[in-house]
């Protein structure tokens, strides 16, 4: 993945949550990492096809740059991908061509934060959504977080999505005041000890697998503790004799799927399982982000040249690093059911140890300020062009699992 525009700029990444909570796209921030100077949006859009194609998901292009955007909608992007048009820009009628014309060539444009003018006339109609902060919607009782205190008798003309959504409660709050969709990650809920135990009932399988698999069992021993669980072993032998792995024959026992697969294989899927098994639809971006915090990790030890055993614990890290808000429990209690490799037990319980600069990175990723991606990234000593290929591609994974 080598276009030079990923040496000029910075890209954070987050959901886009529909009423159901399903992640129905991804958020792209770009923020040009110098100042004034003149970048391509061609070959950023070159860039983005690689994982966003003409015939592929929707991803919405938060450009952080007057310039840039400005050049940006002189073009003609792809239909996936939805334009945010801040809203001084839209009110400016020096853009009204531009946008007039974006929107009759078939592109989804997105009003940026609240108008503090009235648009003109013909430019209203070009948008499907407009983007509102959830701590200046003009709707709500900032003292109380009231639904429907409307003072002013406001009145839209077009639909919202919330933006600044930080949390579960934040995320319903804005679905009850009639939002169609958020932005940002709902995940900084604090966790209190619940005083019950982490290894529900229908996870306990799946955690005595990953501890025989890290203390390299008997291959007996796994298939035996599979056989006690018929929806897991169900599942992985319609994983093992899935189109993505091209066997030429089906593969009909236990032994032989776990043969195939191998520990470190066997080690990625129950992780994902892991993650992945709240049936809380609010978990859903949840389970989201810690997928592609493991496959983002990977990616950055990939570009950092490290080892197997280390791209495989960074996932491991990236992928738990949100079960505490799946089991409600702190990591230091969770992780006493859960075995995992020490030093990623020292990034999520502890906060230190050689993992703890990919931990800052990625969270850095999620966020949406250049100060905080450019600080973290100096402490891993990794340019914008290594972070932002690893970005890129763990993206490209992550849609796939999708």
């Amino acid at each position: 993945m080598d276009h030079p525009i990923l040496s000029q700029t910075a890209l954070a990444y987050s959901p886009v949550i529909d009423r159901q909570r399903n992640v129905i796209a991804t958020r792209l921030s770009v923020f040009p990492l110098t100042p004034g100077q003149r970048l391509d949006p061609s070959a950023l859009m070159d860039a983005l096809a690689t994982v966003w194609p003409a015939d592929g998901p929707a991803v919405w292009l938060n450009v952080v740059s007057e310039t840039l955007l400005h050049d940006l909608m002189q073009t003609r992007p792809g239909k996936q991908m939805l334009i945010e048009i801040p809203a001084f820009m839209a009110a400016d009628p020096a853009n009204v061509d531009a946008i007039c014309t974006l929107h009759a060539h078939g592109s989804t444009l997105l009003l940026k934060g609240r108008p503090l003018q009235e648009l003109p006339r013909d430019v209203l109609p070009c948008f499907k959504h407009a983007i509102i902060d959830f701590h200046e919607d003009r709707r709500v009782d900032q003292a109380t977080g009231g639904v429907g205190f409307n003072p002013e008798g406001l009145v839209r003309h077009i639909t919202h999505v919330q933006s600044g959504v930080e949390t579960v409660g934040d995320m319903e709050v804005s679905f009850r005041r009639g939002a169609v969709a958020v932005l940002g990650w709902p995940i900084d809920d604090a966790i209190q000890d619940s005083g019950k135990p982490a290894d529900q009932p229908a996870l306990q399988v799946i955690v005595q697998l990953i501890d025989q698999v890290q203390r390299q069992a008997d291959i007996e021993d796994l298939e035996n503790t599979i056989k006690r669980d018929p929806p897991l072993a169900y599942k992985l032998m319609r994983y093992i004799n899935s189109p993505a792995f091209g066997l030429s024959v089906e593969i009909g026992s236990f032994r032989h799927a776990i043969m195939i697969l191998g520990y470190q294989r066997l080690k990625r899927w129950l992780a994902l399982l892991l993650a992945t098994a709240s049936k809380d639809p609010n978990m859903r971006p949840v389970m989201f982000a810690a997928v592609r915090r493991g496959l983002l990790m990977e990616e950055l030890a990939r570009s950092a040249h490290a080892d197997d055993e280390t791209r495989s614990e960074l996932f491991i890290c990236g992928v738990f690093s949100l079960l505490d808000r799946m089991f409600m429990q702190p990591f230091p209690q969770l992780l006493k059911t859960i075995p995992v490799p020490e030093r990623v037990y020292q990034a999520l319980a502890e906060g230190t140890g050689p993992y703890e600069p990919y931990f800052k990175l990625v969270r850095a990723l999620e966020g949406s300020t250049l100060f905080d991606i450019r600080e973290a990234a100096d402490n891993m000593l990794m340019g914008a062009g290594d972070i932002n290929t690893a970005v890129l591609k763990a993206l490209s994974v992550a849609s796939e699992l999708d």
